[in-house]
């Protein structure tokens, strides 16, 4: 995730900041705290990249209909520009990381994440 993140930020863009501009592009318009329980992350860590991120104009506040003291949050074109620029980057990234692996490899792989993370939403909806 570091390696991923430093190339896109030689590139003009945290790995993080682009994850949040995958999200609303590929979910749709989200509210703040939807978006910081997906991220599993505290919600003014969320807040404080959404106000950079709107500021930059890759994304932009709402009213919400169903609830007129909510706020959604949705990708604007520019920042589905800057989804698709940094797409080759991940892409080959990723190829480069698990490229080493052969097919029954990542099969495996695959496998073993389903697993643990099954068990994960398992847990969570244990706790929570």
């Amino acid at each position: 995730m570091r390696t991923l993140d430093r190339r896109m930020a030689e590139e003009g863009m945290s790995f993080a900041r682009t994850k949040l501009l995958i999200i609303l592009d590929r979910r749709g318009p989200m509210r703040g705290t939807a978006i910081a329980e997906y991220l599993n992350q505290s919600p003014r860590t969320v807040t404080e990249a959404i106000d950079a991120l709107e500021r930059d104009g890759f994304l932009r506040r709402t009213a919400d209909a169903t609830d007129r003291r909510a706020k959604l949050v949705e990708i604007t074109a520019s920042g589905v520009e800057a989804v698709r620029k940094t797409d080759p980057l991940r892409r080959q990234i990723v190829d480069q990381t698990f490229g080493v692996l052969d097919d029954g490899e990542r099969a495996a792989l695959q496998q073993l994440l389903d697993k643990v993370g099954g068990a994960l939403t398992v847990l969570r909806d244990d706790v929570g």
